[in-house]
């Protein structure tokens, strides 16, 4: 009763639920045309100031009888309980650490503080890692949670430019509604440990570790191409650029050389392709990282420039290919619009074509360039090469399929067994020779052959050059050999992986810690102990229109006086990208407030690497293949102690909004049926609301009009389509642990789900469901009685099955990341224990616990109605006894002449004799044997009955 006292002391006053907008089910009937557009309604407790106390007392005391149980009242309690408490700190090596305890450090990419705060497709991957973090906490397990922002970046800046507000003002704001949102929704963060990719104190290490790629040659600056738009002068990243215009204003872009820094990821290329083999990844995301990096291997081979008549150029094409056997199949050459030998192997009568078609080209993305849906375009050069091979002239076109950044930029077109090349050459009519011919003779003449086969006219009298009739990978190594010893290739070995682009002509991000002399240009270094270069506070962030950097404004900023030579110097005015910051997020949570290194070796060592990393697919490639490659790096250095980051990685899927139905009336207004055979182009569309929809068989209808089929789709939540859910709207309505359990009980984990309000309705019922089990019903009142409908009984055998089946049940499938039919196990449990005459307190307390790394907040408050002052977070969590997980019972077929006509429910340990008298007091199976004589009885333990009947005596 004290204890129920104290809590009632740290209480708030508590708000009328009237008080909190029920906005999903308003929404849900808006939708349906129920309700008429939602309006601003002053507060419920507004309205009671104003003198109407009395009705809001009643509308209190109706809603309350309404909710399946208090979660309005218990959920803000221990939220407030985890916070004073610092429930879920982890401490630090050294200062309360048990190290002798296994560890699991389990991780969320973490986000970016968007201003539209959260949705609930956000918590599923949360949710995930919260039960996961509060299950392996109650298994004994030292658990590191954390959570922080990757708060640079492009959204942040072009608000500020379009208000004027400054980033790091709608930064630390957004941040805030992004921290309230999570604990409102009782995630077991270690909030000690919360850090931003924006604060000094935490950039001061990216810039140190770009430092150290500078020293180790792997940050370096380059010429290259960008996107550029004049209209806006600014450069823009690519997701920034949709089919040639600025996503913002819809300005032309076009690709301009300017000089940029690089990060040679390319001379990590075969470790990060070797480490993928030993990690717990899915095997789809580590596909598309080899694909990425795109290890081939082939040959580079060399093309002499000739005029028409064959005399040289004085100009050498290097091609790579990865199939040096179709050599003699090369009928031209195509080198890419940016190629730096374009100019002078463009002759004077093509150069105004050639120059037109590069400015085309400059306008296009990279994607788009290689799409190969599109209509393949080019134009001549006006030179010519000398094949080695064959000797013959071929025509060297410019062409923009064919990309500057990958391989030389220049290929060796065989139109026969390539489709671009082959698209390509019959549009601008250019020979094509097959010299592959399929092993079983049969191909298509009017498409490519691109697969392996046998040799056909590949020889040459004059190179001495004859791989006839051989295989194509024996020929591949016979032209590898040959071009290595008449000097016209090598073998080698060729990735698609590109170095990193990484700097920005952006405000918002970390500044490059380098300047340049004023009178030599020298890049110098600044020193690690001046760290961290801090952005200038800037009013003006709008681009410059130059192409210059926004930091060129902070003149005072970028002049400097470089130390150690007393020179003038100009900082640099790049910034560097989004990604700087989420390259090593991971290892400052093991040591978040050390200002003397990156991070302490022995804290490293027991927590790294990261054991769960969850995240969105979206990611796959970029953000995992950048903190891979940095942490090889770190790993070289002495910094971290293992090779990889991440030990296993999950993806969530994702959660789509709900089910739109869409109806197709034609000209006159009638309904069309969406599978008619008439085209329902010259259709327009209607959405319908969800109560006019049912559904026939496996597809949907209008409830009027059965005949009229619908086209039933959930799409991805987005504020255009208006179906974004807030989780805030559904925590007032529901409650945090509602959500919590909807977002794993809709389905798998890693599976797309489609959202519905209704499903949410389903679980809330059971936890109220489980609430009323062990407290109560509610008082007239709607309040409940202290303490729990528990009693002091011991179990009985069949309720410590039910219980230990439970626990073996939702034991793997967390471990199984299965959290749906965990909860299925638990919901089988509470109509169990629903029909027992007594609830055992002891078997009452096990539930409680496998319930809480689900609905925490209600779990916490039945353990403290249990009698347990203490949180149960450190609990330890439930084990399943072996001899309660064996069924007692088992179903035995019966059989009659061997027919089987029945089944019966008998214990294991049944007799033969005992077995019969079950089988003959059946109501089913006595009419078989009423009056019957019994020739002979067969009975296998376990496995059947089979009785035998004598057809010819009845039974005395």
């Amino acid at each position: 009763m004290a204890l129920a006292l104290q809590w009632q002391l740290h209480l708030p006053l508590p708000l009328p639920l009237q008080a909190r907008p029920p906005a999903l089910a308003a929404a849900r009937r808006r939708q349906r045309g129920l309700l008429a557009p939602a309006r601003r309604v002053p507060p419920l407790r507004a309205r009671c100031c104003a003198g109407d106390a009395a009705a809001a007392e009643a509308g209190k005391a109706q809603a309350a009888a309404r909710r399946a149980y208090p979660y309005d009242e218990i959920e803000p309690r221990w939220q407030r309980h985890w916070e004073e408490h610092r429930t879920f700190r982890t401490p630090d090596i050294g200062e309360g650490l048990d190290t002798s305890k296994p560890k699991c450090y389990i991780l969320d990419m973490f986000p970016y503080p968007s201003g539209a705060g959260l949705h609930v497709g956000h918590p599923l991957g949360y949710t995930a890692t919260d039960i996961l973090s509060r299950f392996k906490r109650m298994k004994g397990f030292n658990v590191l949670h954390p959570m922080g922002w990757d708060a640079f970046g492009l959204p942040a800046e072009q608000y500020a430019i379009e208000t004027g507000t400054h980033p790091k003002i709608t930064t630390e704001r957004n941040i805030e509604r992004f921290r309230t949102q999570l604990k409102s929704l009782g995630f077991s963060y270690d909030w000690d440990r919360e850090i931003s990719t924006t604060e000094p104190a935490y950039y001061k290490w990216t810039q140190w570790i770009f430092l150290q790629l500078l020293k180790r040659g792997l940050a370096y600056q380059a010429e290259v191409p960008v996107n550029w738009c004049p209209a806006l002068g600014t450069v823009l990243a690519n997701e920034e650029v949709v089919d040639g215009v600025s996503e913002r204003g819809g300005y032309p872009v076009i690709r301009k050389p300017m000089r940029q820094w690089m990060l040679r990821i390319t001379s990590y290329a075969d470790r990060l392709l070797e480490d993928l083999n030993d990690l717990n990844w899915p095997e789809s995301i580590k596909e598309m990282q080899r694909n990425w990096i795109g290890r081939s291997k082939g040959a580079e081979l060399v093309f002499s420039a000739v005029d028409k008549e064959g005399h040289d150029l004085g100009a050498t094409l290097f091609v790579y290919t990865t199939r040096p056997d179709t050599i003699f199949g090369a009928t031209y050459l195509v080198v890419a619009p940016e190629h730096v030998l374009l100019s002078s192997l463009t002759s004077e009568e093509q150069r105004a074509h050639v120059e037109e078609y590069r400015e085309l080209a400059a306008r296009k993305s990279e994607l788009e360039r290689t799409d190969l849906q599109k209509e393949k375009t080019g134009v001549f050069s006006g030179s010519y090469a000398k094949n080695p091979a064959t000797g013959e002239i071929i025509p060297i076109w410019v062409a923009d399929y064919v990309l500057g950044s990958y391989g030389t930029g220049a290929i060796m077109a065989v139109p026969a067994h390539d489709s671009r090349d082959h698209e390509f050459a019959v549009k601008y009519e250019l020979p094509i020779i097959k010299v592959v011919s399929p092993p079983n003779g049969s191909c298509d003449p009017a498409e490519a052959y691109a697969d392996d086969g046998i040799m056909i006219n590949s020889s040459s009298t004059s190179s001495g050059l004859d791989i006839n009739g051989m295989l194509s990978q024996d020929a591949a190594k016979e032209v590898i050999a040959w071009v290595e010893s008449n000097g016209f290739g090598k073998k080698k070995v060729n990735y698609k992986l590109r170095d990193w682009l990484f700097a920005r002509q952006r405000y918002w991000g970390e500044p490059f810690p380098v300047s340049y002399l004023d009178d030599t240009n020298e890049m110098v270094p600044l020193s690690e102990d001046e760290l961290p270069l801090t952005l200038p506070e800037l009013d003006d962030f709008t681009p410059t229109g130059t192409g210059e950097p926004p930091l060129t404004k902070a003149t005072n900023w970028v002049s400097t006086i470089d130390p150690l030579s007393g020179k003038p110097a100009r900082r640099e005015t790049s910034t560097m990208p989004q990604w700087a910051g989420s390259c090593w997020y991971y290892l400052r949570f093991m040591d978040p407030k050390n200002s003397g290194i990156l991070v302490d070796k022995a804290k490293e060592r027991y927590w790294g690497p990261v054991d769960i990393y969850v995240g969105g697919a979206e990611h796959s490639v970029l953000h995992l293949l950048y903190a891979r490659f940095w942490h090889k790096v770190l790993y070289d250095m002495g910094v971290v102690s293992t090779k990889e980051p991440f030990k296993c990685l999950i993806n969530q899927g994702l959660i789509l909004g709900e089910v739109e139905y869409t109806a197709y009336r034609d000209s006159e207004g009638r309904w069309v049926s969406a599978d008619s055979d008439s085209s329902l182009n010259d259709c327009y569309q209607e959405k319908v609301p969800a109560d006019k929809v049912t559904k026939v068989g496996d597809h949907y209808v209008l409830r009027d009009d059965p005949n009229v089929r619908l086209n039933a789709r959930a799409y991805k939540m987005s504020k255009s389509r208006g179906n974004v859910i807030n989780p805030d709207d559904v925590v007032s309505e529901y409650g945090a642990d509602s959500l919590r359990l909807y977002e794993m009980f809709m389905g798998p984990l890693r599976d797309s789900k489609t959202w519905s309000t209704g499903g949410i309705e389903g679980v809330h019922r059971f936890l109220g469901r489980t609430w009323r089990l062990i407290v109560g019903p509610p008082l007239p009142d709607g309040s409940y009685n202290d303490g729990t409908m528990t009693t002091e009984d011991e179990p009985t055998l069949d309720q410590l099955r039910v219980l230990h089946k439970c626990i073996a049940k939702v034991t793997e499938e967390i471990d199984e990341t299965r959290f749906n039919t965990a909860i299925s196990a638990m919901m089988e449990f509470v109509n169990a224990a629903y029909k027992w005459e007594t609830q055992p307190k002891s078997v009452t307390e096990s539930f409680v616990l496998l319930l809480s790394p689900f609905a925490p907040h209600l779990a916490e408050e039945l353990w403290f109605r249990l009698g347990h002052p203490q949180s149960l977070a450190y609990e330890q969590f439930p084990e399943a006894k072996s001899e309660y997980l064996e069924e007692s019972k088992l179903v035995l077929p019966v059989q009659i002449n061997g027919k089987t006509r029945g089944t019966i429910l008998v214990d294991k340990s049944c007799s033969e004799d005992d077995v019969f008298q079950i089988a003959a007091s059946d109501e089913k199976l006595s009419k078989y044997l009423a009056g019957k004589g019994i020739r002979k009885r067969i009975y296998v333990p376990g496995r059947i009955l089979n009785v035998i009947l004598d057809q010819q005596k009845a039974k005395t």
